[in-house]
């Protein structure tokens, strides 16, 4: 046989062989081979094969409503509405929007469910049908912390499941315009490997209920768990898919609590609201100044007020400091409510290039009614409370310290100076110290420039203020002669 009328011999591929892959319950992390310990999260013994989906391919299908030009898609079903809790419309950027995915994360016991149910409570007295959905509680459970909240109402419905199937039936015969489901991770879906919490589980369930608000218009809010670290427990894909993201805060030992939001495609990410938690239920705190700062009758060494900014809301809040002498080898450093390693800073400073010397005294660091001053603008306060505390000498009344302090002891300018100073001076504060900004000669006198009232004392270093305290302070308690009185 010649070589032209030889058969022609082709290659077949041949398919390939899907290779088992492994996938961490905690985080879904994957990898190729199986592992003791996830290398994301780092649990144990959380790494378990993963189903491999079939290839296949994808062909068009029909759409559910045809393409149009922008200018042309009408916003008048995705405008804001209230959600009764204004402190929670403040965080959100002006309300609930029709078809919004939230997530709602915080700690245990920290108040995510009394909140919601009294925003669930809040839209049914607007008489918009609300359906809350519970997990973790029985239905005679929640009826308990709603009457004992006043959270009754006839167009709030409450069902008790833990299965998705379920959870959609109730939505296509409720016909809700808001939905609670608290928590995603306690409600599985049949079919799906993995049991309720599991990375497979909750991006099962979150695509459904997405779906469903998507399609129906139907505001949605979900209820997640924290991982001990704080962290959203779940997939990441879980903070992606949803609208918005808010974080519930607050210390156990406190009634205080803060909505911060992390995520939000409606409005601003850097609003906070202020909440007190109590027995009757949560309510919200408009003005929290006066839960951070104490009201002395005399003037009291150690103590000095910083001004915070939660998101675009300043707060005031009080720095406390006790000095006392060391029977140890090694002084000690607590603080409770500020950052250590910036306390530690600050406290190097002084001693370096102010002469204040703490390396044999324990130091006591500590803010008033569970606030946490984590920024650096709250470092000039903290240095003026250690140091009157160390001297035995109070600073003088009325007076506010704000500024970020350099190792070499100067002062940086804060963010949003404006808005702090027309807040300290909103609450009746006479004195404030700030840094000097750029363009600003240094304060040559205790008379610098005023707002709103308020006498205002530009200084470029810690040394400076602490120099200028510290003769305002004498100047007050120094007796005037009887002539003058």
């Amino acid at each position: 046989m010649s070589a032209l009328s030889a058969p022609s011999l082709s290659v077949c591929a041949m398919p390939k062989t899907a290779r088992p892959s492994f996938r961490c319950s905690e985080c879904g992390w994957e990898t190729a081979k199986w592992v003791g310990r996830c290398g994301e999260c780092q649990a144990w013994g959380s790494v378990a094969e993963a189903a491999t989906a079939p290839a296949g391919r994808t062909s068009a299908s029909p759409v559910t409503s045809p393409a149009v030009p922008i200018g042309q898609v009408s916003v008048e079903d995705s405008t804001f509405r209230t959600s009764g809790v204004p402190e929670l419309d403040r965080v959100l950027g002006g309300g609930l929007v029709p078809g919004a995915v939230i997530l709602l994360a915080g700690e245990p016991g920290v108040g995510k469910s009394t909140l919601l149910l009294e925003v669930a409570a809040q839209t049914a007295r607007y008489q918009r049908r609300t359906l809350y959905v519970t997990g973790e509680e029985s239905a005679s459970q929640v009826r308990l912390r709603a009457d004992r909240t006043g959270g009754v109402h006839d167009e709030l419905y409450l069902a008790a499941e833990t299965d998705l199937g379920a959870v959609l039936t109730h939505i296509e015969e409720v016909r809700p315009s808001l939905i609670v489901v608290d928590s995603v991770q306690t409600i599985g879906a049949s079919g799906v490997d993995g049991v309720p919490g599991g990375v497979s589980q909750v991006k099962e369930v979150a695509a459904a209920l997405v779906r469903v608000a998507k399609t129906r218009n139907i505001t949605t809010v979900l209820v997640g768990h924290v991982t001990k670290d704080g962290s959203i427990a779940g997939p990441r894909v879980l903070e992606h898919v949803v609208d918005v993201v808010l974080h519930f805060e607050g210390d156990r030992d406190s009634r205080f609590r803060m909505v911060r939001a992390m995520k939000n495609r409606f409005g601003p990410v850097d609003e906070v609201g202020c909440f007190d938690l109590s027995t009757e239920g949560i309510n919200a705190v408009t003005d929290p100044t006066g839960l951070f700062v104490e009201s002395h009758h005399g003037q009291v060494p150690g103590t000095c007020v910083a001004v915070t900014m939660e998101g675009r809301r300043p707060l005031l809040a009080e720095v406390q400091a006790l000095v006392t002498h060391s029977a140890a080898e090694r002084p000690r450093r607590t603080t409770s409510g500020l950052d250590s390693s910036r306390v530690a800073m600050v406290m190097a400073v002084l001693q370096q290039h102010c002469g204040v010397r703490l390396h044999t005294f324990d130091v006591f660091a500590s803010t008033v009614g569970g606030a946490r001053l984590m920024e650096p603008a709250s470092d000039l306060a903290v240095a003026v409370a250690l140091t009157s505390a160390s001297r035995g000498a109070p600073a003088p009344r009325g007076v506010v310290a704000m500024g970020e302090i350099g190792l070499s002891g100067e002062l940086r300018r804060v963010r949003d100076l404006p808005q702090r100073l027309s807040e300290a001076a909103r609450l009746g504060f006479q004195l404030a110290v700030v840094p000097t900004e750029p363009g600003r000669p240094p304060a040559r006198s205790p008379e610098s420039w005023t707002v709103d009232g308020m006498r205002v004392l530009d200084v470029p270093d810690v040394g400076s203020a602490l120099r200028l305290l510290h003769l305002l302070a004498a100047d007050v308690q120094r007796p005037r002669p009887v002539e003058d009185l």
